[in-house]
């Protein structure tokens, strides 16, 4: 299965907890022995505009940012085109859940899903399009941009156990006609992160459960890096996902 992957998404671009040092080389010291490393190239402003204001840009080009972020967009874009014929995880960084068209908070700057989802809508890959955000935290910004389209279903599941919120995603799952299925993959909702509810080997079911449901609707899935912090376990939850994305299909 392709990972995608820039030695860039190592530095620490900013103080917050999703450029701590280390996190990236959690997942890296994890993947599995299948992954294969394929290599981003930035977004272009043209596709960020897809998502993003033109000032929300010239904010994060102030910020000092640009040059990760559109990397980090990039990644997702390729992703979701090596998606389309088979799973595909993004290693990446910033995050971009919490990134809305012209504002940005919770560590995210551009909204990484939205841009690559949208850029393949442009291209005329896709009609249809889903984003299961298992993150900890609602990923407004992906809302916020495409939540009023008709052709992309959000869902952001919350459940007070790990069985109830497996059920959750496998029933809205069931019925997907998507063209391709994006996964906000966070793992802060690990029992031993923030979140503390679920357990390494829902990853892995979630991401068979996807992979089976792009199948059945004749689609493609991939996923893309957002939260996780407690590097301890990041990256076998990751590895855990990539390894159910990688299963074959029923």
């Amino acid at each position: 299965m392709k990972v995608v992957f820039d030695e860039c998404f190592y530095q620490v671009y900013t103080t917050d907890p999703a450029s701590a040092p280390g996190r990236i080389d959690a997942i890296v010291d994890k993947l599995p022995s299948h992954a294969e490393i394929v290599e981003p190239v930035p977004a272009t402003e043209q596709q960020l505009r897809l998502a993003h204001t033109d000032i929300h840009i010239r904010d994060v080009k102030s910020d000092g940012l640009y040059e990760i972020s559109a990397m980090a967009a990039g990644g997702a874009i390729h992703a979701a085109r090596i998606g389309l014929t088979e799973p595909t995880f993004a290693l990446i960084r910033p995050p971009g859940h919490h990134a809305s068209a012209d504002t940005a908070w919770g560590f995210c700057f551009f909204n990484n899903m939205a841009v690559a989802l949208l850029t393949l809508k442009t291209e005329q890959r896709i009609e249809r399009a889903m984003v299961l955000d298992i993150d900890l935290h609602f990923g407004d910004g992906t809302v916020n941009i495409l939540g009023n389209s008709d052709w992309v279903g959000i869902y952001n599941p919350v459940k007070n156990s790990r069985e109830q919120y497996v059920a959750e995603v496998e029933r809205v799952l069931s019925d997907t006609k998507a063209d391709i299925i994006g996964i906000s993959a966070g793992f802060d909702n690990h029992m031993q992160d923030w979140g503390g509810l679920m357990a390494t080997a829902d990853y892995y079911q979630i991401g068979r459960m996807v992979k089976v449901a792009a199948s059945a609707a004749g689609g493609g899935c991939f996923a893309i890096l957002e939260g996780g912090y407690n590097h301890s376990v990041l990256g076998m939850n990751a590895a855990a996902l990539i390894n159910g994305m990688a299963e074959p299909g029923d």
